[in-house]
């Protein structure tokens, strides 16, 4: 903005270069006009002034200025300012990056402590959320446990009634042996045909009270107690549960197909020691685990085919066989472990049964009640659960009970009884000791579960809720 003008020198011994001024001023003028350092201005006494300006005749600029005090002039003075100058601008950005510095590390301490805020955060919602499904948690086993105790209160009830009556057949029975203690130290003394039929009306009264005893409810399943290991992982064994007593063969069938061997043991001892009494080759292959013996006969379901054979064991012959209409086979609706389980012949108190399913029922589980010299099916009940989802299943008094038992944690969860036609959930646990049961069969005469359970023999027992009928019930 000065070129072109001529100064007016004053108070300087040597004339002083426009651009020379400007060049040393310049930087102090900006930081004097922006008010980066007000404390830096230079006064009237320490630096060049504008005195006047104007144009002449030509258009040429005239300025007048004021030079600085002599001891001013000289480029040391000039020097020595800028020097000081720049070392507080210097120190000012050496106070700036340590002020970053120190802003860039607070920045990561609180970026930090926010981490760690966040984190405890947190774990304080986890700790509270675990608290709350701990107490959940609690509070639903001791509601299952006061579940699972319920029932048991009318079973207490009904054994203080038994146990009032079994205290009076002790005592009647004291009274005889009194009687007979009496009889032998007085020989004659009392008439032996009256104490004869004394006896006999004890034994008809005892076994009057055992007949009373209807069909129970499964409460318990315990065990297993493991009989024997042999064969494959799959198979069936089996005793007869409507033999006499002194009955005790044990029939054994291994794998679930390409077979029509059948070993029979004498007892359930020879059974162990395998010390086999006789084998009987069958006239048809057998598809699946799920055979019954029954009065002496064998039923099974017959290779690639939806039709029960009956064998006999005496005969040496098939007695009878006949289709289950509509039931799927060869592992059309088999149990979730599948070897052919599509069709379940079964016994219980109340007779023979068969369990299977059909593509009328949706794949579900239908129980039909069979005629065992027929087999004939004489009546039928459609339910709503999926053949496939069971493991297994098995009748007691007239009630289907429906496991997962091919699972580590087994237990019996559905019932349908076919007194009522209804269902119910249920919650059964059972030790399924060697993890996978391919069999599991309910035996009245032992009242046990009867399992082949991985290539070993096993047994449960089972625990009913029985309900004594009284001669007013009648």
């Amino acid at each position: 903005m000065f070129k072109d003008c001529t100064p007016e020198r004053r108070g300087c011994p040597e004339p002083v270069s426009m651009r020379l001024l400007l060049s040393l001023l310049y930087p102090v003028l900006l930081l004097t006009v922006f008010g980066l350092y007000p404390s830096m201005t230079i006064g009237p006494k320490e630096g060049w002034q504008v005195y006047s300006s104007a144009q002449d005749a030509d258009g040429r600029c005239i300025c007048t200025v004021v030079a600085p005090e002599q001891s001013l002039c000289s480029r040391d003075a000039k020097s020595r300012q800028l020097r000081q100058l720049l070392e507080k601008v210097q120190n000012m950005s050496q106070s700036i990056e340590v002020l970053n510095l120190r802003t860039q590390r607070d920045f990561q301490y609180v970026m930090k402590m926010e981490n760690q805020m966040k984190g405890l955060r947190t774990k304080f919602r986890q700790i509270e959320d675990d608290r709350k499904s701990i107490m959940a948690r609690n509070f639903q086993e001791l509601k299952e446990k006061m579940d699972e105790l319920k029932p048991l209160i009318p079973v207490l009830e009904q054994y203080k009634m038994d146990a009032a009556l079994i205290s009076q057949f002790k005592e009647e029975i004291r009274n005889l042996s009194a009687v007979l203690t009496g009889i032998q130290e007085e020989l004659g003394a009392y008439d032996y045909d009256e104490l004869y039929k004394r006896v006999l009306k004890l034994d008809s009264r005892l076994r009057s009270c055992m007949g009373k005893l209807t069909c129970g409810k499964l409460m318990k399943i315990t065990g297993p107690a493991t009989i024997k290991t042999s064969g494959t992982r799959f198979g069936a064994w089996m005793t007869d549960p409507v033999a006499s007593t002194r009955n005790n063969r044990v029939w054994y069938m291994d794998s679930y197909t390409n077979s029509k061997i059948v070993r029979e043991y004498k007892t359930m001892d020879d059974f162990v020691a395998g010390a086999v009494s006789r084998t009987y080759s069958l006239p048809f292959k057998w598809e699946g685990t799920n055979h019954m013996v029954y009065n002496g006969s064998l039923y099974y379901n017959k290779y690639q085919s939806n039709i029960i054979v009956k064998y006999s064991f005496e005969s040496g012959s098939v007695l009878a066989q006949r289709a289950l209409e509509f039931a799927g086979f060869h592992n059309m609706y088999p149990y979730t472990w599948g070897g052919y389980s599509d069709i379940d012949v079964m016994a219980d108190e109340l007779g023979m049964w068969a369990v299977y399913a059909t593509n009328q029922n949706a794949g579900n589980v239908v129980i039909s009640q069979i005629d065992p010299d027929t087999l004939q099916v004489l009546k039928t009940w459609n339910t709503e659960y999926s053949k496939r989802n069971a493991g297994e299943s098995f009748m007691i008094c007239g009630t289907l009970y429906i496991t997962n038992s091919h699972l580590s944690g087994a237990k019996v969860y559905y019932a349908f009884s076919t007194k009522t036609s209804t269902y119910e959930y249920i919650d059964i646990p059972f030790h399924n000791q060697y993890f996978h049961i391919s069999m599991l069969d309910y035996n009245a005469r032992e009242r046990a579960l009867y399992a082949w359970n991985n290539g070993h023999q096993v047994v449960f027992n089972v625990t009913l809720f029985h309900v004594i009928k009284t001669d007013d019930d009648s």
